[in-house]
């Protein structure tokens, strides 16, 4: 027979792991009653000049300016592809620079000049490399050619501006337009069909015009 004290030794060890156990039943609980609350949208006015014309824009904080053009500002040329910044197919350029639009946030680029493909040139007044990559076949399905189209032209002024990439020999050279200075500052842009070679061929002609 056990002595009186063991049982009230029991007795308040039952207490506490039973108040133990109502704790960690209640946390989750809170937590879940929070949650709303953190992923309420917070929504904000944000003017985009985009091609030109300004865009007087509501948007979710956290809408990225891929989504804030093709859903808000309605210029789908620029397409969603993996939506991690691996694939290219979103690319604009946002103050003479080419940028994976999202991976970047709408309301940071208020009073930026942004250009996508469809300020480049219109069917009756193509843009060169729009013209170049058609001659050439540079698009095939079509899916990453606004993307890869935008960063043509960035790639080129930026050539042209002597900055140089990973593969320039001479840093103290004027940049030359290469085969392999294109294929290294293009390799951001992926291509599904594999139409590489022609894109090239479509950005050395206009390279050459250019000069």
């Amino acid at each position: 027979m056990k002595h009186p004290g063991e049982f009230a030794l029991n007795r308040r060890d039952l207490v506490a792991g039973a108040s133990a156990c109502t704790a960690l039943t209640v946390m989750p609980l809170t937590a879940r009653a929070e949650a709303p609350i953190a992923d309420r949208a917070v929504k904000t006015p944000v003017s985009l000049t985009i091609n030109g014309r300004r865009h007087d824009l509501e948007l979710d904080t956290r809408t990225s300016l891929l989504d804030a053009v093709r859903e808000h500002a309605h210029l789908t040329g620029s397409k969603k592809g993996c939506d991690h910044g691996q694939c290219g197919a979103c690319t604009m350029i946002v103050g003479g620079r080419r940028i994976n639009s999202c991976l970047t946030l709408a309301i940071m680029h208020q009073g930026d000049e942004i250009t996508t493909i469809e300020g480049l040139g219109k069917p009756d007044a193509l843009h060169p490399m729009q013209a170049a990559f058609i001659k050439h076949d540079g698009y095939q399905c079509g899916f990453c050619t606004p993307g890869q189209i935008c960063s043509g032209v960035a790639v080129l002024d930026e050539i042209k501006a002597g900055i140089p990439s990973h593969v320039t020999a001479d840093l103290t050279a004027a940049s030359e337009v290469t085969a392999s200075e294109i294929r290294e500052r293009m390799s951001g842009n992926i291509c599904r069909c594999g139409a590489y070679s022609n894109i090239v061929d479509a950005m050395t002609e206009v390279a050459g015009r250019r000069a």
